[in-house]
């Protein structure tokens, strides 16, 4: 039995250079999402700035992605445009990484970390949408190759940087003695910080000096990765020299004109909305009702929100919650959980590119979400096992990992590729994945480490429910969209109206 049909196959060979290049720049946003965690403790001695001080880092890379995300919906979709910012996206990184060793204190580290957050915001929502303009109906599959590629820099990030942190306190003082923190404690906050958790408990029994000799080697690291990097631009740049788009090619024809395989017409693209970001939003070219296109819309907004919002908080905060009562998980332990939770994402997005095939949206979609209810109520129930914990975090990431990129296709299926769907979905997913984690670390914060597990299921039974309500708005755009077709052929029949 073949992976994938011939016809799929040959749609990949025609658009090799572009996918693997929208591919590359996901796995250069990974790269960003996961090496601040282990890092902020160096980044807190250089900087000579408190803990508190620099959780907010966090924050402002998180707020930026979300602007990001927006200003790419702003782009006109033209191939130019959206490699040219791609292209600028994917440098602004690498020059992110290199200048970072060279702010000295929290405001420029701020400032650093808003550029890189801007960029990946502007990487998800060009990338998402250009591959479902490229493939359309058969979207699905690409873009669960595409969302792979975020964990798998997710993965390699904190891989690259972990020899070069230091082993203990990384600012000495005058009166500082080799007994005053223990790396034991120091890898205990920075497993606490990996997470990209804005909440920090219990942080005055650790002596972190701010004042002192700094001795980090971590500018290293994000040197290293800055080169790593540097082929993602390469890539891009590339690709428009491949497609003519460079303003020396800008007399000469494109070379995907001549793409026989091409789904969308420039006519029929300028139609569906591509064009400008609120085409698509004009009532007289939608095909179902209005209100149930503007409904479908929030509904899928809403659900990536609250599943976006659980992969934030639970990489953020499932190291807290496993040390502190009623888990009481030993640290070096408890540091796994997260690498596992990742791990668990990036194999199930790899899985999920076969799945999504085989399998429609909705079955896909409804196995995730009922995983995520079921992961979710048992942790909630069996709140004392270690076992219970490490398993369904495991499966939590299988599931969890293919919502996104499969909601992304089948809206857009829906929808008939229009174009908005992508800078809604992506817009709601970044809002979620901020939201959801400020408010699951103000409630652990002032309520308790219960909390954590019980908002989670709050939002994957939610999430279910809106599904659901997202099923019915599906089929009664579609009936109202044939009955709009029927009425236009009657029209237009000899002796019509």
């Amino acid at each position: 039995m073949k992976l994938v049909d011939e016809r799929i196959w040959l749609l990949f060979k025609r658009r090799c250079q572009q996918t693997l290049t929208y591919w590359s720049v996901f796995f250069s946003s990974g790269l960003c999402i996961a090496v601040l965690g282990p890092t902020i403790l160096d980044l807190r001695c250089q900087t000579h700035s408190t803990l508190q001080q620099i959780t907010w880092v966090f924050f402002s890379q998180q707020f930026f992605m979300l602007a990001g995300c927006s200003l790419g919906g702003i782009f006109k979709q033209t191939l130019r445009s959206s490699l040219a910012a791609l292209l600028f996206c994917t440098l602004t990184i690498s020059l992110v990484f290199a200048i970072i060793p060279l702010c000295s204190n929290i405001a420029l580290l701020s400032i650093a970390m808003a550029f890189a957050g801007s960029a990946m915001g502007v990487i998800e929502t060009i990338a998402n949408l250009q591959l479902v303009k490229l493939y359309q109906k058969d979207s699905a599959i690409f873009l669960q190759a595409l969302h792979f590629f975020t964990g798998l820099g997710a993965l390699i990030s904190p891989l690259v940087v972990n020899p070069f942190l230091a082993e203990s306190n990384c600012v000495l003082g005058a009166n500082w003695t080799t007994n005053s923190s223990s790396s034991s404690d120091l890898q205990h906050l920075r497993s606490s910080m990996a997470g990209q958790g804005i909440v920090v408990h219990n942080i005055s029994q650790y002596p972190l000096l701010t004042e002192g000799k700094v001795i980090t080697s971590v500018s290293y690291a994000f040197w290293t990765i800055a080169l790593i990097n540097l082929p993602v631009p390469a890539a891009v740049f590339a690709l428009m020299y491949h497609e003519r788009l460079l303003p020396c090619f800008s007399s000469s024809p494109r070379l995907l004109d001549g793409d026989s395989l091409s789904n969308v017409s420039p006519t029929e693209e300028s139609d569906q909305g591509h064009g400008s970001v609120f085409g698509c939003c004009n009532p007289a070219k939608l095909r179902g009702h209005p209100t149930t296109f503007f409904i479908l819309h929030a509904l899928g907004g809403a659900i990536l929100f609250l599943t976006d919002g659980i992969i934030g908080s639970y990489s953020s905060y499932i190291y807290t919650y496993a040390v502190y009562p009623p888990l009481l998980m030993a640290r070096t332990t408890a540091g796994y959980l997260n690498s596992t939770f990742w791990a668990s994402i990036t194999v199930g997005r790899l899985a999920f590119i076969y799945l999504s095939y085989r399998y429609t949206a909705t079955r896909v979609l409804i196995f995730s979400l009922v995983g995520i209810i079921l992961v979710q109520c048992l942790l909630f129930v069996f709140n004392t096992s270690f076992v219970v914990l490490f398993i369904g975090t495991c499966i939590l990431g299988l599931c969890i990992s293919s919502v996104f990129p499969s909601l992304l296709a089948f809206t857009e299926d829906i929808l008939d590729y229009k174009g908005c769907a992508t800078a809604v979905l992506v817009t709601s997913a970044s809002t979620g994945e901020m939201m959801v984690q400020l408010l699951v670390g103000s409630m652990i914060s002032s309520q308790g480490s219960y909390t954590f597990p019980l908002t989670c299921t709050i939002a994957s039974l939610m999430s279910f429910g809106l599904f659901l309500l997202f099923l019915y708005a599906k089929h009664i755009h579609r009936k109202t969209g044939s009955s709009n077709n029927t009425v236009m052929e009657e029209k237009h029949k000899p002796g019509g109206s």
